[in-house]
């Protein structure tokens, strides 16, 4: 069967039980990296072999992983950070394994969205996530101007490093000096949330370089 193995964002403690036990059992560990899930295996000493799944590999790669499966073998699918198929390629290889009639199990554990959006002090019983936005701004701001309909949720966004500034601009643009929580890091040593309106959120972000990943909640 193809477990699909949710793992720390950040602090390698926050991992379950099960989820370790999984990873030592299962016969190989798909993931984004290896390199940055070497890290997490050889610190809980799982000798599991780990296979490179990713977005640029992920047509090849899923019909290797899945003749293992044809083959009897148990396959663990993990992603860099967090749950798979959450702004990631696992979707593939989790639609293809079903359409061929594989058994598929989640280990839940955390996700970046539903980690920041608790602690942002924002309504959580309704909302809407959208993980990245266009790169291109035109599709960028089409996209806000969309969003913006969603007038009685929450909006989450992700978003890297060096586009945060373009799109916090483009979300002042389009939803006006709105109340935003910023989340960084969480669960790592500079775990960091930014809560204000848009202009003050951006002022702070503009006195240093942008590090990390970021969640943004509208």
């Amino acid at each position: 069967m193809l477990y699909i193995v949710s793992t720390p964002i950040g602090n390698l403690g926050d991992i379950t039980y099960r989820a370790v036990e999984i990873l030592k059992n299962v016969d190989v560990i798909a993931c984004e990296d290896t390199r940055k899930t070497r890290i997490l295996t050889q610190h809980y000493q799982i000798r599991t072999p780990l296979t490179s799944y990713y977005e640029y590999n992920k047509a090849a790669k899923g019909d290797y992983l899945l003749k293992l499966l044809k083959e009897g073998k148990n396959v663990a699918l993990v992603s860099d950070a967090g749950t798979p198929g959450i702004s990631d390629p696992g979707y593939t290889l989790i639609r293809s394994a079903l359409e061929a009639g594989y058994e598929i199990v989640s280990i839940p554990g955390p996700t970046a969205l539903i980690s920041a959006l608790s602690i942002s002090g924002f309504a959580t019983h309704r909302f809407v996530f959208e993980g990245f936005l266009p790169a291109k701004r035109g599709a960028r701001k089409k996209r806000l101007k969309e969003l913006k309909d969603h007038k009685e949720e929450t909006v989450v966004l992700y978003e890297s490093p060096h586009r945060i500034l373009k799109t916090l601009e483009d979300v002042h643009e389009v939803f006006g000096n709105c109340p935003i929580a910023l989340a960084r890091e969480i669960t790592k040593k500079f775990e960091e949330v930014v809560r204000g309106d848009c202009t003050s959120v951006l002022e702070c972000l503009k006195k240093t370089k942008p590090r990390g990943e970021f969640v943004v909640i509208l």
